[in-house]
């Protein structure tokens, strides 16, 4: 039975997302949670993917753009040796190649080549709407559509920890970058091909995982205890005109 509210909720909730959840499910239970329609979100993570989802309830989805267009940080699992057809561990193994004797510093030094603006090639195994039909439903079709490459910025890359054939770094970059396409293009740079085999994402600008709030946490909570936790709009996008 949904809860009955006497007002409609306004205000950021940081949530941490579970794996196997799309960021479409996030929105659904919290609809469900909160009894109302109006929650958005400010940034897709993918199904595999976990961390810091910033969500836009009642009004406060007015200010999505703002904050879509903020910095992300990562951590997360590189697997050399296997390519896969959407670049992470959800797809379908297209080729497996062994894993050359690489030192540290050779894979430091490749991650390194990374940094900066560039362009970056949209995996097919994505949102991105090309003639209104999203690029995985063609891609589900075995088929594979033209795409423009996107400006992206990559500001770090760096290996934390290094136990071939799997490497976990941390990375910080613009919007809309795809770090399973940067995973897989570290593989080609590599010569053995890779795949993203785990991503959390850790922060957006300075909103932190560790603000966050899970999905089990907040359907326990009441809703006065839940309102507590909203981050009011002036104070999540103080720059923006309302």
């Amino acid at each position: 039975m949904m809860n009955r509210q006497v007002k409609e909720l306004e205000g950021v909730l940081l949530v941490d997302k579970p794996t196997d959840h799309t960021s479409h499910d996030v929105v659904a239970r919290l609809r469900r949670k909160l009894n109302m329609r109006k929650i958005g979100h400010a940034g897709t993570l993918d199904p595999m993917a976990t961390g810091l989802l910033i969500m836009l309830i009642g009004k406060a989805t007015r200010i999505s753009q703002y904050l879509i267009s903020l910095d992300k940080e990562y951590e997360g699992t590189i697997e050399l040796g296997k390519t896969t057809d959407s670049q992470d561990a959800d797809g379908e193994v297209l080729e497996t190649r062994p894993v050359p004797p690489l030192t540290e510093a050779e894979v430091r030094a490749a991650m390194q080549a990374f940094l900066g603006d560039q362009y970056q090639m949209p995996p097919m195994y994505s949102a991105i709407k090309i003639n209104g039909v999203p690029l995985y439903k063609s891609a589900r079709k075995g088929e594979e559509i033209e795409r423009e490459p996107r400006f992206i910025r990559v500001m770090s890359f760096d290996l934390t920890r290094f136990a071939l054939p799997h490497l976990d770094f941390r990375l910080r970059s613009s919007k809309g970058t795809y770090v399973r396409t940067i995973a897989h293009d570290l593989g080609t740079k590599l010569g053995c091909g890779a795949h993203l085999t785990a991503l959390r994402r850790t922060a957006t600008d300075r909103f932190s995982l560790s603000q966050a709030l899970t999905l089990d946490a907040i359907e326990a909570m009441s809703l006065p205890e839940i309102e507590a936790r909203l981050i009011p709009v002036h104070a999540a996008a103080p720059s923006v005109a309302l």
